[in-house]
């Protein structure tokens, strides 16, 4: 097991990312917790504000961390001390600004509504993609080339082209959470790109204009899938970041 962890996170330089990693979901999880027990008015924790009434929410010393720890982790020498201080410093300021995403995004206090979900997603989405990072992907499948492939310009070129091609079209048809993992994992952006777009979508909205059988499809399609996954989705985001009022 040392020898696998040496060999493939250690000699490689992801010591920093898998620290900032675990940095950011204990950081997302505390902070959960602390949250909810707010919210059921139990513990010592309370909300916080300025003497003005203003309330900050942890966003904001999270904007801080991650600014703190980003730019010294460019600065630093990526093994040492310095490096894995400042990994703990972004994850940890990540970890804050992701759980509170939902409100950037909204500019509004959705924290505890059915908006605010969107923060438990962006979570999860994050920490698949540097789990993917970490296990050894490398964005629109350049991991997937040879050496030889690679000296070869034109060749990267047209894979990169090409797989890119793929996370756009999968973007079009309204299947971001496919789109984006399949930047590191490109047969995934193919899939999506070849199924049907998902109703109201820019490629539904253009393509499927004047074919009344493929809207048909497409939105019997998505009403299946949302029906199969959508419940397992909430009860999973529910059970990870609480229940919205």
């Amino acid at each position: 097991m040392g020898h696998w962890f040496t060999r493939n996170i250690v000699e490689p330089g992801k010591l920093p990312l898998l620290i900032a990693l675990a940095s950011f979901l204990l950081t997302f999880f505390a902070t959960r917790t602390v949250t909810r027990m707010i919210r059921a008015g139990r513990g010592p924790f309370r909300n916080i504000s300025t003497g003005s009434g203003v309330h900050i929410h942890h966003v904001v010393p999270g904007v801080v961390l991650t600014l703190v720890g980003g730019f010294g982790g460019v600065a630093a020498d990526h093994r040492g001390a310095a490096a894995t201080a400042c990994a703990v410093l972004f994850g940890i300021g990540a970890g804050l600004v992701l759980d509170e995403f939902a409100l950037i995004l909204h500019l509004d206090d959705v924290y505890w509504t059915e908006q605010g979900r969107q923060s438990v997603e962006a979570v999860v989405l994050t920490a698949a993609l540097l789990l993917l990072v970490l296990a050894g992907f490398s964005p629109l499948g350049v991991d997937e080339l040879t050496p030889e492939e690679r000296q070869n310009r034109a060749g990267l070129v047209l894979t990169l082209a090409v797989n890119f091609v793929f996370v756009a079209v999968a973007f079009l048809k309204g299947k971001f959470r496919l789109a984006v993992i399949g930047v590191l994992v490109p047969f995934v952006a193919l899939f999506a790109a070849v199924r049907l777009a998902r109703p109201g979508s820019p490629w539904s909205r253009r393509a499927y204009r004047r074919r009344p059988r493929a809207r048909a499809r497409a939105g019997l399609r998505a009403y299946r899938h949302d029906r199969r996954w959508t419940r397992l989705t909430r009860r999973f985001q529910d059970l990870i970041g609480g229940t919205p009022d």
